[in-house]
Protein backbone atom coordinates (compact mmCIF):
# COMPACT_ATOMS: atom_id res chain seq x y z
CA UNK A 1 0.00 0.00 0.00
CA UNK A 2 1.46 3.53 -0.98
CA UNK A 3 2.19 6.09 2.05
CA UNK A 4 -1.23 7.95 2.60
CA UNK A 5 0.52 11.17 0.66
CA UNK A 6 0.95 9.52 -2.39
CA UNK A 7 -2.27 7.13 -1.99
CA UNK A 8 -4.50 7.91 -4.98
CA UNK A 9 -7.28 5.49 -4.25
CA UNK A 10 -10.00 6.42 -5.79
CA UNK A 11 -9.17 9.10 -7.81
CA UNK A 12 -9.69 9.66 -11.85
CA UNK A 13 -6.60 10.97 -13.85
CA UNK A 14 -6.95 12.12 -17.16
CA UNK A 15 -3.82 11.48 -19.28
CA UNK A 16 -3.21 12.49 -22.65
CA UNK A 17 -0.68 10.72 -25.02
CA UNK A 18 -1.08 7.75 -23.10
CA UNK A 19 0.18 5.50 -25.89
CA UNK A 20 4.18 5.99 -25.26
CA UNK A 21 6.64 7.66 -23.42
CA UNK A 22 5.88 9.85 -20.52
CA UNK A 23 2.02 9.77 -21.42
CA UNK A 24 2.21 5.96 -21.18
CA UNK A 25 4.70 5.94 -18.05
CA UNK A 26 2.78 8.36 -16.28
CA UNK A 27 -0.31 6.51 -16.44
CA UNK A 28 1.22 3.44 -15.06
CA UNK A 29 2.54 5.16 -12.16
CA UNK A 30 -0.66 6.60 -11.02
CA UNK A 31 -2.59 3.09 -11.50
CA UNK A 32 0.51 1.61 -9.51
CA UNK A 33 -0.80 3.90 -6.48
CA UNK A 34 -4.05 3.48 -6.89
CA UNK A 35 -6.06 5.87 -9.67
CA UNK A 36 -8.61 5.40 -12.20
CA UNK A 37 -7.98 6.06 -15.62
CA UNK A 38 -9.30 7.71 -18.74
CA UNK A 39 -6.59 7.20 -21.54
CA UNK A 40 -6.61 9.67 -24.61
CA UNK A 41 -4.02 9.00 -27.39
CA UNK A 42 -4.53 8.57 -31.64
CA UNK A 43 -2.21 5.79 -31.37
CA UNK A 44 -5.01 3.03 -30.93
CA UNK A 45 -2.26 -0.15 -30.98
CA UNK A 46 -0.47 1.52 -28.04
CA UNK A 47 -3.54 3.12 -26.25
CA UNK A 48 -4.93 -0.35 -25.64
CA UNK A 49 -1.67 -1.83 -24.47
CA UNK A 50 -1.45 1.20 -22.34
CA UNK A 51 -5.06 0.05 -21.10
CA UNK A 52 -4.38 -3.61 -20.58
CA UNK A 53 -1.28 -2.76 -18.45
CA UNK A 54 -3.46 -0.28 -16.03
CA UNK A 55 -5.99 -3.11 -15.75
CA UNK A 56 -3.49 -5.50 -14.81
CA UNK A 57 -2.67 -3.39 -12.00
CA UNK A 58 -5.68 -3.72 -11.21
CA UNK A 59 -6.93 -0.53 -11.77
CA UNK A 60 -10.02 0.48 -14.37
CA UNK A 61 -8.82 1.85 -17.38
CA UNK A 62 -11.14 3.77 -20.58
CA UNK A 63 -9.68 4.06 -23.73
CA UNK A 64 -10.23 7.52 -26.00
CA UNK A 65 -9.13 7.04 -29.28
CA UNK A 66 -8.96 10.92 -30.65
CA UNK A 67 -6.40 13.98 -31.03
CA UNK A 68 -6.07 16.77 -28.28
CA UNK A 69 -5.36 18.96 -30.77
CA UNK A 70 -9.13 19.00 -31.82
CA UNK A 71 -11.41 21.08 -30.01
CA UNK A 72 -14.32 18.36 -31.45
CA UNK A 73 -12.47 15.20 -29.82
CA UNK A 74 -11.64 17.18 -26.82
CA UNK A 75 -15.30 17.92 -26.17
CA UNK A 76 -16.08 13.98 -26.78
CA UNK A 77 -13.67 12.90 -24.67
CA UNK A 78 -14.90 14.85 -21.39
CA UNK A 79 -18.44 13.29 -22.04
CA UNK A 80 -16.52 10.03 -21.87
CA UNK A 81 -15.23 11.33 -18.34
CA UNK A 82 -18.94 12.40 -17.57
CA UNK A 83 -20.67 9.09 -18.60
CA UNK A 84 -17.87 6.39 -17.35
CA UNK A 85 -16.47 8.36 -14.20
CA UNK A 86 -19.67 10.60 -13.24
CA UNK A 87 -17.96 14.27 -14.48
CA UNK A 88 -14.68 13.09 -11.55
CA UNK A 89 -11.01 14.14 -12.65
CA UNK A 90 -8.79 14.53 -9.94
CA UNK A 91 -5.92 15.23 -11.85
CA UNK A 92 -5.03 16.16 -15.57
CA UNK A 93 -1.83 15.16 -17.31
CA UNK A 94 -1.51 17.26 -20.48
CA UNK A 95 1.55 15.57 -21.98
CA UNK A 96 0.49 15.19 -25.68
CA UNK A 97 1.56 17.67 -28.43
CA UNK A 98 3.21 17.59 -31.33
CA UNK A 99 6.01 20.57 -32.77
CA UNK A 100 7.09 21.58 -36.08
CA UNK A 101 11.02 22.36 -37.16
CA UNK A 102 11.58 25.49 -39.46
CA UNK A 103 13.54 28.10 -39.47
CA UNK A 104 12.10 31.64 -38.62
CA UNK A 105 12.20 32.71 -42.48
CA UNK A 106 11.44 30.15 -43.86
CA UNK A 107 8.31 28.73 -41.68
CA UNK A 108 4.89 29.33 -43.26
CA UNK A 109 1.76 31.16 -40.72
CA UNK A 110 -0.28 27.95 -40.88
CA UNK A 111 2.57 25.52 -39.63
CA UNK A 112 2.92 28.11 -36.60
CA UNK A 113 -1.28 27.91 -36.35
CA UNK A 114 -0.75 24.18 -36.39
CA UNK A 115 1.74 23.93 -33.67
CA UNK A 116 -0.29 26.11 -31.55
CA UNK A 117 -2.82 24.28 -31.84
CA UNK A 118 -1.34 21.23 -31.20
CA UNK A 119 0.72 22.65 -28.13
CA UNK A 120 -1.62 25.78 -26.82
CA UNK A 121 -4.79 25.71 -27.87
CA UNK A 122 -5.73 22.43 -27.35
CA UNK A 123 -4.23 22.04 -23.91
CA UNK A 124 -5.85 25.04 -22.55
CA UNK A 125 -9.18 23.42 -23.73
CA UNK A 126 -8.09 20.33 -21.81
CA UNK A 127 -7.48 22.82 -19.06
CA UNK A 128 -10.88 24.63 -19.21
CA UNK A 129 -12.28 21.37 -19.19
CA UNK A 130 -10.75 19.64 -16.61
CA UNK A 131 -10.59 22.92 -14.68
CA UNK A 132 -14.44 23.54 -14.32
CA UNK A 133 -15.02 20.33 -12.93
CA UNK A 134 -12.49 20.63 -10.66
CA UNK A 135 -13.69 24.22 -9.18
CA UNK A 136 -17.19 22.46 -8.54
CA UNK A 137 -15.82 19.69 -6.80
CA UNK A 138 -13.80 21.85 -5.03
CA UNK A 139 -10.03 20.07 -5.83
CA UNK A 140 -7.65 19.19 -8.21
CA UNK A 141 -4.47 19.23 -9.89
CA UNK A 142 -3.68 20.37 -13.29
CA UNK A 143 0.09 19.50 -15.04
CA UNK A 144 0.82 20.95 -18.52
CA UNK A 145 4.32 18.99 -19.99
CA UNK A 146 6.23 22.47 -21.26
CA UNK A 147 9.71 22.30 -22.17
CA UNK A 148 13.28 23.97 -21.26
CA UNK A 149 12.48 25.66 -25.05
CA UNK A 150 10.05 28.05 -22.93
CA UNK A 151 12.56 29.19 -20.76
CA UNK A 152 15.59 29.30 -23.41
CA UNK A 153 16.34 29.15 -26.60
CA UNK A 154 17.09 26.19 -28.82
CA UNK A 155 17.61 27.10 -32.16
CA UNK A 156 17.78 24.59 -35.11
CA UNK A 157 14.49 25.65 -36.40
CA UNK A 158 12.55 25.38 -33.07
CA UNK A 159 10.96 29.36 -33.32
CA UNK A 160 7.33 27.67 -33.31
CA UNK A 161 7.71 25.01 -30.82
CA UNK A 162 9.43 27.15 -28.35
CA UNK A 163 6.88 30.35 -28.80
CA UNK A 164 4.27 27.65 -28.04
CA UNK A 165 5.97 26.51 -24.85
CA UNK A 166 6.61 29.92 -23.73
CA UNK A 167 2.58 30.10 -23.63
CA UNK A 168 2.21 26.85 -21.60
CA UNK A 169 4.36 28.49 -19.11
CA UNK A 170 2.24 31.65 -18.83
CA UNK A 171 -0.91 29.51 -19.36
CA UNK A 172 -0.05 27.45 -16.38
CA UNK A 173 0.95 30.36 -14.01
CA UNK A 174 -2.27 32.45 -15.06
CA UNK A 175 -4.28 29.62 -14.54
CA UNK A 176 -2.89 29.04 -11.21
CA UNK A 177 -3.44 32.22 -9.87
CA UNK A 178 -6.99 31.84 -10.95
CA UNK A 179 -7.81 28.83 -9.61
CA UNK A 180 -5.47 28.43 -6.28
CA UNK A 181 -8.03 30.06 -4.51
CA UNK A 182 -10.45 27.51 -5.11
CA UNK A 183 -9.09 24.49 -4.50
CA UNK A 184 -7.46 23.33 -8.12
CA UNK A 185 -3.66 23.41 -8.56
CA UNK A 186 -2.19 23.91 -11.86
CA UNK A 187 1.66 23.04 -12.81
CA UNK A 188 4.24 22.53 -15.31
CA UNK A 189 7.13 19.92 -15.80
CA UNK A 190 9.79 21.26 -18.23
CA UNK A 191 11.74 18.60 -19.30
CA UNK A 192 14.83 18.30 -21.65
CA UNK A 193 15.47 16.02 -24.16
CA UNK A 194 13.60 12.89 -23.27
CA UNK A 195 13.54 9.73 -25.54
CA UNK A 196 10.80 8.69 -27.85
CA UNK A 197 9.98 7.63 -30.95
CA UNK A 198 10.41 11.33 -32.33
CA UNK A 199 13.83 12.02 -30.75
CA UNK A 200 15.19 8.75 -31.59
CA UNK A 201 14.39 9.86 -35.37
CA UNK A 202 16.04 12.55 -35.05
CA UNK A 203 19.14 10.82 -33.63
CA UNK A 204 19.19 8.73 -36.62
CA UNK A 205 19.33 11.63 -39.13
CA UNK A 206 21.90 13.31 -37.34
CA UNK A 207 24.08 10.85 -34.76
CA UNK A 208 26.05 14.03 -33.80
CA UNK A 209 22.80 15.77 -32.26
CA UNK A 210 22.94 13.11 -29.20
CA UNK A 211 26.52 14.43 -28.36
CA UNK A 212 25.31 18.07 -29.00
CA UNK A 213 22.40 17.55 -26.43
CA UNK A 214 24.35 15.43 -23.80
CA UNK A 215 26.93 18.42 -23.77
CA UNK A 216 25.11 20.04 -22.03
CA UNK A 217 23.33 17.91 -19.46
CA UNK A 218 25.59 17.06 -16.34
CA UNK A 219 23.60 14.09 -15.72
CA UNK A 220 25.43 12.66 -18.58
CA UNK A 221 22.17 10.84 -20.28
CA UNK A 222 19.66 12.07 -22.01
CA UNK A 223 15.98 11.60 -20.07
CA UNK A 224 13.61 8.41 -19.88
CA UNK A 225 9.91 8.18 -19.94
CA UNK A 226 10.28 6.60 -16.67
CA UNK A 227 11.96 9.75 -14.77
CA UNK A 228 8.91 11.69 -14.92
CA UNK A 229 7.57 9.24 -13.07
CA UNK A 230 7.90 10.44 -9.27
CA UNK A 231 7.01 14.31 -10.46
CA UNK A 232 3.64 12.94 -11.60
CA UNK A 233 2.84 10.79 -8.79
CA UNK A 234 3.90 13.84 -6.20
CA UNK A 235 1.84 16.04 -8.15
CA UNK A 236 -1.33 14.59 -8.43
CA UNK A 237 -0.84 13.60 -4.89
CA UNK A 238 -1.80 15.76 -1.24
CA UNK A 239 1.82 15.05 -0.88
CA UNK A 240 2.27 18.07 -2.88
CA UNK A 241 -0.94 19.87 -1.58
CA UNK A 242 0.57 23.74 -1.32
CA UNK A 243 2.93 23.69 -4.94
CA UNK A 244 0.83 25.12 -7.33
CA UNK A 245 1.98 28.07 -10.19
CA UNK A 246 5.63 26.06 -10.24
CA UNK A 247 7.51 24.84 -13.64
CA UNK A 248 10.01 22.50 -12.49
CA UNK A 249 12.93 21.51 -14.67
CA UNK A 250 13.29 18.02 -15.29
CA UNK A 251 16.36 18.17 -17.26
CA UNK A 252 19.59 16.38 -15.76
CA UNK A 253 20.86 19.85 -14.58
CA UNK A 254 21.17 21.39 -18.21
CA UNK A 255 19.03 24.79 -17.19
CA UNK A 256 21.47 25.20 -14.06
CA UNK A 257 24.54 25.11 -16.58
CA UNK A 258 25.98 28.05 -18.05
CA UNK A 259 26.32 27.54 -21.47
CA UNK A 260 30.03 28.61 -21.03
CA UNK A 261 30.35 25.77 -18.10
CA UNK A 262 32.38 22.16 -17.75
CA UNK A 263 30.73 19.26 -16.59
CA UNK A 264 32.82 18.03 -13.43
CA UNK A 265 34.31 14.42 -14.28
Amino acid sequence: MPDRLFDLTGRVAVISGAASGMGRASALALAEHGADLLLADLNEAGLQQTTRDVEALGRRAVPFSGSVSDLGHIGSLWGVVDREFGGRVDFLGNIAGEGILGAPEEISLEQVQQVFQNLVFGRFKMCQEAGRRMLKAGRGSILNIGSLASMTALGRGHIAYSMSMGAVVQMTRELSTEWAGRGVRVNAILPAQVMNPSLEKRIAADPSIEQRWLSGIPAGRLGKPTDIQGLVVLLASDASCWITGALIPMDGGNMAMNAGGTIGK
